[in-house]
């Protein structure tokens, strides 16, 4: 089991992702007291039923309650896109689109 203050973690949190993806813990302090763990998935977490390559999908660690859904239900698409005369001030550009 491996010990990381908040600070240490948030500056290297992918070798804590490794480290449970190779069945290692990480316990995570603030001020010396430990608040949290990061581990590898259980199996009851993980959900019943994987991807073709044995890790869960996002839909079923939904499903398990081991992460949140995100907010946006459908597919993100670009806005319209915006005509400007070659030559033209971005701020005037911004100024003149805002109104």
């Amino acid at each position: 089991m491996h010990t990381s203050s908040v600070r240490a973690l948030r500056a290297d949190l992918a070798t804590a992702v490794r480290r449970a993806e190779a069945g290692e813990a990480t316990v995570v302090t603030v001020h010396g007291r430990p608040v949290a763990a990061i581990g590898p998935l259980s199996g009851s977490a993980a959900g019943t039923v994987t991807s073709s390559s044995g890790t869960p999908t996002i839909d079923q660690l939904v499903a398990a309650g081991a992460v949140l859904a995100p907010p946006r239900h459908r597919r993100w698409r670009p806005g319209d896109g915006i005509s400007v005369w070659s030559g033209t001030r971005i701020d005037q550009a911004l100024r003149e689109l805002r109104g």
